[in-house]
């Protein structure tokens, strides 16, 4: 019983400390287009053939071109 009394406020006050010093805009890394990305021997059977499956027009690139989609305020909450 003092484990518990122990590591969940433990668990709690690091979480708090984590979430809370996070930064809201992270530094976008580089996207470099190597020529291994991206392979497609076969189109995907959803969508336009060519994003996969769980694709996030705000965090992914649009495969093979060095930008993000226009308009992905709607993925806005799944980031």
């Amino acid at each position: 019983m003092v484990s518990l009394g122990v590591v969940v406020p433990v668990i709690a006050g690091l979480s708090y400390y984590i979430f809370s010093n996070k930064e809201e805009e992270e530094d976008e890394t580089k996207f470099i287009p190597y020529e291994y990305l991206n392979i497609r021997t076969k189109r995907f059977p959803w969508g336009d053939g060519n994003t996969p499956l769980f694709y996030n027009p705000k965090k992914n690139k649009i495969p093979p071109y060095d930008q993000y989609e226009e308009g992905g305020d709607e993925a806005e909450d799944d980031c």
